[in-house]
């Protein structure tokens, strides 16, 4: 790796695109279960989506990566309702413990997406907030529609990667060497 690489401002978060949900979401699980094999402390929740083939989703799910536990983040509106049935409830729930966990010294962050609700300042806000005011490295999905938001939200800290394994391994490196090189002696953080 040459030093120009390491001259490259640092991003902490990573936000891929470029996927359908349920590919990414793979993704993001994936990832974060080969960090927390590495030793990691492993942070965040995944979306578990039961789409039917025309994309309608009527029962959305958030998976904990810690605990396991499940939140339905869908509310029941009724046959034939055609409404938004996102349930800020159930992230509310699951916004909570991933604050704990970064509370508690996560390593890394790993969020389902940023929204209609993140672009609102909801959803899961909070817990990219914590995330970002710890120095913990950050991996979520931004959606199309609120990239503007996103980039308002996230600003310089954040930065688009192709939603791949190849492409987030990559990211991985960049940011596990350059927190080996910048760490004073002594100090330094190793991510696997």
């Amino acid at each position: 790796m040459s030093v120009s690489e390491f001259d490259r401002p640092t991003r902490r978060i990573a936000a891929l695109q470029g996927a359908p949900g349920v590919a990414i979401q793979n993704v993001l699980a994936g990832f974060a279960q080969r960090l927390a094999r590495g030793g990691l402390r492993v942070a965040g929740v995944v979306e578990i989506s039961r789409c039917n083939d025309a994309g309608a989703c009527k029962s959305l799910s958030v998976k904990d990566i810690v605990s396991g536990e499940t939140f339905s983040i869908s509310q029941n509106l009724g046959a034939g309702s055609q409404a938004c049935n996102l349930d800020p409830g159930g992230l509310a729930k699951a916004c909570a413990l991933v604050e704990q966990a970064v509370a508690a010294g996560a390593d890394v962050v790993v969020l389902s997406k940023f929204g209609k609700l993140e672009a609102a300042r909801g959803g899961l806000c909070d817990a990219f907030r914590a995330a970002m005011l710890a120095d913990v490295p950050v991996i979520t999905t931004v959606s199309q529609h609120v990239t503007e938001d996103w980039n308002s939200f996230a600003g310089p800290l954040a930065e688009f990667i192709d939603a791949s394994v190849e492409a987030l391994d990559a990211w991985w490196d960049m940011r596990r060497g350059h927190d080996m090189v910048s760490s004073p002696a002594g100090e330094a953080r190793i991510y696997q």
